[in-house]
């Protein structure tokens, strides 16, 4: 079995696949100076919910926007696993064309993501993913990665309204039901609800007339399911992109970590 470790700046996720099915999947919060044996508690604890344990996993793939991470990551892997891991920017071959000045530069999370929706989707496609950033990435038809857009999450957002003004309270996002806000809690929701969809909508309609052919919108990733049913500008939600990605990479990297 295969653990899946995709680390983004503010949340992990830790997937178990079979050889067929993820069969678990769990997330906490990312801590840089998290050590390899307190992931292994924690791991194996959950491991054990669910009838498993770490004897049972024999391959680890790791995906990580977080350098200083990646160490104890790594190190998890060999000590616990017993498995040298395959890790996205350091010893696995994408398979695909990253078509940017500094190939280097691309994240991760979103070479992961260009894999998992070519190998879903037809045609040029626009994968919109919003975790701690919110990623506008471009992928050709033929798979390369085209470079994008960066802009920030929408949780950074509402940190930022909330620690710079004093007046402002922290809240969470949802759908408010008028645009036009009647008191400051609802003024915010809409600020940041709506504000959001006319970004992934301005910069979805520039993208498409700048690139010059068609193209289908996936969405990605928990934040921008709450925009499903609001926008006509994503065609899809796909909420397993990143592991179909991760999987497809470990597959395309047989030599690396095997025992």
């Amino acid at each position: 079995m295969i653990l899946a470790i995709e680390q983004g700046n503010t949340n992990t996720l830790f997937a178990v696949h079979d050889g067929q099915d993820w069969i678990a999947q769990w997330r906490s919060a990312t801590e840089a100076s998290r050590t390899a044996d307190e992931y292994a508690v924690w791991l194996t604890q959950l491991l054990s919910m669910r009838g498993l344990s770490l004897a049972a996993l024999d391959g680890c793939i790791i995906s990580s926007v977080v350098p200083q991470s990646i160490f104890n990551l790594r190190n998890l892997s060999r000590r616990y696993l017993g498995v040298e891991p395959r890790v996205i920017g350091d010893n696995v071959e994408l398979g695909i064309a990253v078509r940017i000045a500094k190939p280097s530069e691309a994240g991760a999370d979103r070479l992961v993501n260009a894999i998992g929706a070519h190998l879903t989707y037809p045609g040029d496609l626009i994968v919109i993913d919003s975790g701690t950033a919110t990623t506008f990435d471009v992928v050709a038809a033929d798979g390369a990665f085209e470079g994008g857009i960066i802009a920030p999450g929408v949780n950074l957002s509402l940190q930022a309204l909330h620690e710079a003004a004093a007046m402002l309270p922290r809240i969470a996002i949802q759908r408010p039901a008028r645009v036009i806000g009647k008191d400051t809690v609802s003024n915010m929701q809409s600020g940041v609800f709506w504000g959001y969809i006319a970004l992934i909508e301005g910069l979805v309609a520039r993208i498409k007339a700048e690139w010059g052919r068609p193209m289908t919108v996936i969405g990605t990733g928990g934040v921008v399911s709450l925009f499903e049913g609001a926008t006509h500008s994503i065609d899809r939600f796909d909420p397993d992109l990143t592991l179909r990605g991760l999987l497809e990479i470990w597959r395309r990297n047989p030599h690396i970590g095997t025992t």
